[in-house]
């Protein structure tokens, strides 16, 4: 049964209007079969252990999502779905209890529903084969293969019987990397490492032929690649063309920040700022060109947002040098240009372009001018802004936070400064294992909290360098009155 649904809609005008619906995907065995000689290569920062990581740490995600974007699936059966008889059947895509909704989209279930068309599922065959490098006896068996089995394979990397043929890609948990919703627009990613270009490949197959997404076909917006690329010397990153989506935050309606990092070079932002102008899905581009540091993958890595006047972000990132720094003699021959202070840039349309000094400008301005706040902008720190816990938490995600509505944030348990910090701006801070028992009884209305800080486990999931913000591919938001 091919996943539809005839109210579906993609619309997106902010990082922190009500969440309705997004995709995600759950941990794979894939990401039980990284190893460790492989695991830069395959952009995954550990090994991790992935029965630890689903039981006890993403399937809390997936019911917290539920309570708030399809409560009828899980309110009153949060017991059936957690005994031991249930067999988690409620998390397994291809699996007949599976929740199937279509608010919380698991990709792999849109990959199967795809697979079931033959053409589609020869193309694409022949096309993983093709970036696999694998032999053409390999490909007729895939074709012949039953087409929820064979979306594993694709996501996996393995046969059914364990045996690997290509190498997983376990980073397909981040699904905020595979394109992002502007308004009613997909801007689809161009990863700027080989690792990712199946992930790519499916999310362009799936966008491209799945019914949900019928209508928007004229609205994915690709990323095309320089003219006459082919003739660069070699493998030169940085004049590739390359943009994902951990560095495209949609702030307003008509207001885009496109982060230039480790991952999206100037020229990818260069080529969706003309393409987005072109097509009139915004009016306001800001670039933020941040240090090309592992540290600092994606700018939703160093700040996100979590209210319309409230922002999470790593302080060190954001200030500019001190006087006393200028004063001391080592100054008189310093290299004058801080390499780890952003370079901030707002291209309007039809309009000269405009600078901002330090990130705390920019997101001011956005939460006063863009988002009409009546309060004040305030900035919670990573790390409660003291070294070397700003930078340690920053490392296990303090800044990569996902708005489930204007003020309710969700993020990692281990990142204690943080949450000191939330605490003293006035924020409520609650352990998922406490908060889904009151949604269970009705305590607690996950419609009608505000400003609270939702603590998930993260033993496992921090290890892949990636928090709930990259865990998550908005569609539709309610528009922020």
């Amino acid at each position: 049964m091919t996943l539809n649904d005839k109210d579906f809609k993609i619309d997106v005008t902010s990082e922190i209007g009500n969440l309705r619906t997004l995709l995600v995907h759950s941990p794979d065995s894939g990401l039980g079969k990284v190893v460790p000689s492989k695991a830069q290569d395959w952009l995954f920062e550990d090994i991790v252990h992935l029965d630890t990581m689903r039981r006890k740490e993403y399937d809390y995600y997936i019911k917290l999502l539920m309570y708030f974007l399809d409560p009828d699936k899980i309110k009153g059966k949060l017991a059936d779905i957690d005994s031991a008889a249930g067999n988690r059947d409620f998390f397994k895509p291809d699996n007949a209890g599976f929740h199937n909704s279509t608010k919380v989209i698991e990709i792999q279930t849109l990959l199967s529903d795809i697979l079931q068309q033959n053409d589609i599922r020869k193309k694409l065959v022949a096309a993983v084969c093709a970036i696999e490098s694998c032999n053409y006896k390999l490909q007729l068996q895939l074709i012949d293969t039953d087409p929820v089995e064979l979306a594993k394979i694709f996501i996996s990397g393995s046969l059914g019987d364990d045996t690997m043929i290509f190498a997983p890609i376990p980073n397909l948990i981040f699904s905020r990397d595979l394109g992002i919703a502007i308004n009613n627009h997909i801007l689809l990613n161009k990863p700027a490492k080989k690792a990712r270009s199946r992930e790519t490949l499916l999310m362009r197959y799936i966008f491209f032929n799945h019914p949900l997404f019928e209508a928007y076909h004229d609205s994915v917006i690709e990323i095309p690649e320089n003219k006459q690329h082919f003739l660069r010397p070699g493998e030169v990153n940085e004049e590739k063309t390359t943009i994902e989506g951990g560095d495209v935050m949609m702030v307003s309606p008509q207001h885009l920040i496109i982060g230039c990092s480790e991952r999206t070079s100037i020229s990818g932002a260069n080529e969706a700022i003309k393409l987005l102008f072109e097509n009139d899905v915004v009016s306001k581009i800001t670039i933020v060109k941040i240090p090309h540091k592992r540290d600092y993958m994606h700018i939703d890595t160093v700040f996100t947002q979590v209210k319309r006047n409230v922002w999470v972000l790593l302080r060190s990132l954001t200030i500019t040098e001190t006087e006393q720094s200028q004063s001391e003699p080592i100054a008189w021959f310093a290299d004058k240009k801080n390499k780890d202070k952003p370079e901030i840039v707002q291209f309007r349309k039809d309009k000269k372009p405009k600078t901002f000094n330090t990130l705390e400008d920019l997101l001011d301005n956005i939460s006063q001018k863009d988002l009409q706040s009546t309060e004040p902008t305030r900035f919670i720190y990573s790390g409660n802004d003291m070294f070397p816990f700003d930078a340690r938490e920053q490392w296990t995600d303090s800044c990569n936070l996902l708005a489930l509505k204007d003020g309710v944030v969700v993020g990692y348990d281990r990142n204690d400064k943080t949450v000191e910090s939330f605490k003293q701006s006035g924020f409520e801070v609650i352990h998922i294992t406490e908060l889904l028992p009151k949604f269970e009884s009705g305590e607690i209305d996950p419609q009608k909290m505000k400003d609270t800080l939702i603590l998930m486990p993260s033993a496992e999931l921090s290890r892949a360098r990636g928090g709930f913000h990259c865990m998550s591919m908005p569609l539709k938001r309610d528009s922020i009155k």
